[in-house]
């Protein structure tokens, strides 16, 4: 079984596509589909996706929730963790090595909480 995608909620669309577009960038990965609620970006084995509540009710981060992306290196890590926040992101915990993981924590523009790690 392989995990075919992620979609995380949003309420500002233009802003979530500005953090992603540089988050995915920074790795060759741009955006692949648009539709009015959703944004697409398709990588090597992963698909990704930013949308507005088809609801209509207001997105919010789950907690316990989390997107997970491997980077391939430690200095991958570091160097995303620190444009993510740069970006407008949350340091939700700072490089380093967890366990058999070199990991960090950021929250998105909407308080998603994302693990970059190698």
């Amino acid at each position: 079984m392989q995990m075919n995608y992620f979609v995380a909620g949003t309420n500002n669309m233009a802003a979530a596509i500005a953090f992603y577009d540089q988050i995915f960038s920074h790795f060759g990965v741009a955006q692949a589909a648009r539709t009015e609620r959703m944004t697409y970006w398709l990588g090597d084995g992963f698909a990704f996706a930013v949308a507005e509540p088809f609801d209509g009710e207001p997105a919010s981060h789950g907690n316990g929730t989390m997107i997970g992306f491997n980077v391939g290196a430690p200095d991958q890590v570091d160097a995303i963790h620190r444009k993510a926040v740069e970006l407008g992101g949350v340091d939700a915990g700072q490089p380093g090595q967890r366990g058999p993981f070199y990991s960090a924590y950021v929250r998105d523009l909407d308080n998603n909480k994302i693990c970059f790690s190698a």
